[in-house]
């Protein structure tokens, strides 16, 4: 028969052995449970506020901030991890940046709720000093490793790279914009100087991911597609890479029917696609990740924004 003290004693290490493993259960519940994460970008809006015209020209009724956002709305609203990404371009081509300099496209940025952009030629058209003013309105970080804006009116305003925790998700992304030499103008680009994108990618990558442990490394490219040419872009990036998991790119306005997987310096994949221009299509990309964080591409979308009418 128990004695009182060894009746607590024994109920007491009855317990501690049931809320450790409780714990333990919960613990390995969580690791064997899967993660998903839902990647929506655009790329080269260019102050496509509303929706194309209704002239009988192809993209007539398509695009504009009110359908996107309500598309990212419904997205959101089915309760997965979301980033919301933009990946330059984001200035210039409708008469709302001639008269307004980019504050709307940032506010409508800020009121969709992006969490990062980064920079494309176009950006540079009003100016550094603008572009920094307006900045402000978006309320986003601008990841860009390879601008160097040194005495410059973006110094301290950009970022080489940002970590995003998504549940239990560490998403690491960066930035790389393309050679201003032919396409920016030298009194818009002023001091800025110009850095070769795929090491100054690979540099970040590798820290990301190595360093900070990160999930998954994501590259916001205005490098473009890829060229005829000897021309630097994100098919180069892509084989030339060695932590970049996903290129998101921009510049060359290719609408991609499925993003195109590349082979990197060791044999893994890199995920590259790239939604065409003027805010006609959102990417969406689903990820999948396993309990030992290996990842795989479970779907891919282009969510058509507007609805495509004929007169």
């Amino acid at each position: 028969m128990l004695n009182r003290r060894n009746f607590l004693k024994n109920t007491s290490l009855a317990t501690g052995a049931l809320l450790t493993g409780s714990a333990l259960s919960n613990e390995l519940m969580a690791e064997s449970a899967t993660e998903r994460l839902t990647i929506l970008h655009t790329n080269d809006v260019h102050s496509r506020l509303e929706p194309f015209p209704m002239d009988g020209s192809r993209n007539q009724g398509l695009g504009g901030v009110a359908a996107r956002a309500e598309q990212i709305s419904r997205i959101r609203a089915e309760g997965g991890q979301v980033l919301l990404l933009d990946a330059g371009d984001i200035f210039q081509g409708t008469p709302y940046f001639n008269f307004y300099k980019g504050e709307p496209e940032f506010r409508a940025m800020a009121a969709m709720g992006y969490d990062a952009c980064t920079m494309g030629n176009h950006d540079f058209d009003a100016g550094l000093e603008n572009f920094a003013t307006q900045l402000k309105h978006g309320n986003l970080p601008l990841l860009i490793s390879n601008y160097d804006f040194t005495d410059t009116p973006m110094e301290g305003r950009s970022k080489p790279y940002q970590v995003f925790r998504k549940g239990r998700l560490k998403i690491g992304i960066t930035g790389v914009g393309i050679e201003m030499k032919g396409l920016v103008p030298d009194n818009l680009a002023g001091n800025t100087k110009y850095l070769d994108p795929i090491a100054s990618a690979n540099q970040w990558a590798d820290y990301l991911k190595n360093t900070e442990k990160c999930d998954m490394v994501i590259c916001l490219s205005h490098l473009g597609y890829k060229y005829r040419e000897n021309k630097v872009s994100d098919e180069n990036l892509a084989r030339e890479s060695a932590h970049i998991d996903l290129i998101i790119g921009g510049h060359t306005h290719t609408f991609f029917d499925a993003p195109v997987v590349y082979k990197n310096k060791s044999g893994d994949d890199v995920i590259v696609n790239q939604v065409g221009w003027g805010g006609i299509v959102l990417g969406r990309l689903d990820f999948e990740f396993q309990r030992n964080r290996k990842k795989k591409l479970d779907a891919s979308h282009t969510v058509l924004i507007g609805k495509k009418t004929s007169e």
